[in-house]
């Protein structure tokens, strides 16, 4: 069995050096977090996709985690996309499975409709763009208020505009935790806070109809809205329609969501794998 270790390695992407890490041994999957995370939390960890035989390439994006800024504020879903082009480059994945939560989900869609042929299988973990709605002033002025908190207050300032009275009692000191960890993770908050203004006022795709073109095996991974209302369930749904004969998955009612159990997610990204 190959050794579990991760091998670290740098990804030169337009003039940035993004950070990442190789581990594992076989079919290839790469790793796409979201949005003010890294690429600890796509599978919270979990070694399950090594130990079933993947060669697994993590990356932290453009501004996030150990990796460069945009120093253009660029953090739009084409350089985004070809962030992930270089990373794939540079692990020598010439197709992979790519498994992206959120804002990764949204860069993993904007590679499948630039290079098919780059892309062996999608697993799309909550993703939250709908075109229809997508950049209305009310979405962008709460991504500007927590790009503003960041900057002006740090985490504090951020987990301030955060809002967390609207979070579910039940989870509301989970969530906090958690954000607490990936924000302290980052070595340029100031980055993560341009990216919390660039990122949505980019579009990983302006039709939905363009995702019809998109000829892969497909999961969505859901989650409900109470726990997790800021990627909401009717997306989505949406996105599973969208994608020809794509796959559903939610967690059952007044279950802790899919896309926060990093073993559980592991083993349906190895399933779509096979697919």
């Amino acid at each position: 069995m190959a050794a579990e270790q991760p091998e670290p390695i740098e990804i030169l992407a337009d003039g940035a050096r993004l950070s990442g890490e190789l581990s594992g041994e076989g079919v290839p999957v790469v790793l796409l977090h979201g949005l003010t995370a890294t690429r600890r939390y796509v599978v919270m960890g979990s070694r399950t996709l090594q130990r079933s035989g993947h060669r697994v390439l993590a990356y932290d994006a453009r501004g996030h985690g150990a990796s460069d800024p945009a120093l253009d504020g660029d953090y739009g879903y084409p350089r985004l996309a070809g962030d992930l082009a270089a990373a794939m480059d540079r692990a020598d994945f010439e197709r992979a499975v790519l498994a992206g939560a959120s804002m990764g989900a949204q860069t993993a869609v904007r590679l499948a409709l630039d290079h098919p042929e780059r892309v062996a299988a999608l697993v799309l973990v909550t993703p939250a763009f709908d075109p229809a709605s997508a950049r209305s002033p009310e979405e962008l002025a709460r991504w500007d208020a927590l790009a503003r908190g960041l900057r002006e207050g740090g985490v504090e300032g951020f987990i301030a505009a955060y809002e967390l009275d609207s979070v579910a009692p039940a989870i509301r000191t989970t969530v906090e935790t958690v954000l607490r960890q990936r924000l302290a993770a980052h070595e340029h908050p100031a980055a993560v806070a341009d990216a919390l203004e660039a990122v949505p006022r980019s579009a990983p795709f302006e039709d939905s109809a363009e995702l019809a073109r998109i000829d892969v095996p497909a999961l969505v991974v859901a989650s409900r809205d109470e726990p997790d209302p800021g990627h909401p369930l009717a997306v989505a749904e949406q996105w599973a329609r969208w994608l020809p004969g794509a796959r559903l998955v939610v967690e059952e009612p007044d279950r802790s969501p899919i896309a926060w159990q990093g073993g559980r997610l592991s083993k349906l990204i190895a399933e779509t794998a096979r697919l």
